[in-house]
């Protein structure tokens, strides 16, 4: 889950989050270049490592790297069936080293130091671009991620209630209007705070 914190002094607990973002904007460029699946092997081992170094509990760590195995569930039989085995674990490999990066820097940055680092690089832009503006779009964004898992399981645990497990619609409508409920009560709370100009 985006901004789930983990605690800690490690050094990559005390680095600074804009050094973060940017050496995790230039790794992601990195690890889409990388042309070969072992090169891939070296940077995923060296991303793994750094769970370790930052003293991430293994279980912490799996549980951000779920969501991704069920995409490379899909992908990666589909991707190998029209381009070979090589391109699918190529492309595994880059999928899952990306998302290992960004899981890595949420589980040691706070998301309040996120929001204010990026805050501070977007302030030279200005005028052309409301830094101010752009950090509530994005704490609101991380936000809305919790939010919107809370909604599915009210939901599931509703339907499983009524005993209407095999509906799709049963799950797809009400999961619908409560989003937009939230985002109807979230646009009010900003309207009210002079956000919409």
């Amino acid at each position: 889950m985006i901004g789930a914190y983990v605690a800690g002094d490690s050094l990559l607990h005390r680095t600074p989050a804009g050094v973060k973002l940017a050496l995790l904007a230039a790794s992601v460029v990195v690890i889409a270049l990388l042309p070969a699946w072992w090169m891939l092997a070296i940077a995923l081992s060296v991303v793994l490592s750094g769970f370790a170094v930052a003293r991430i509990p293994p279980r912490v760590a799996a549980r951000q790297l779920v969501p991704v195995l069920w995409i490379l569930a899909i992908a990666a039989p589909l991707n190998a069936l029209f381009s070979g085995w090589e391109s699918a674990l190529v492309m595994s490999m880059r999928l899952a080293g990306c998302v290992a990066l960004a899981a890595l820097v949420t589980l040691t940055t706070q998301v309040s130091a996120i929001l204010d680092a990026v805050q501070r690089g977007l302030r030279p832009l200005a005028p052309r671009i409301d830094a101010d503006r752009v950090g509530i779009v994005l704490a609101m964004t991380i936000r809305a991620v919790p939010l919107l898992a809370e909604i599915v399981r009210a939901v599931l645990e509703a339907r499983k209630a009524r005993g209407a497990e095999a509906s799709l619609r049963a799950v797809a409508v009400p999961v619908v209007v409560r989003a937009l409920q939230t985002a109807d009560a979230m646009g009010e709370a900003l309207v009210a705070r002079g956000f919409d100009d």
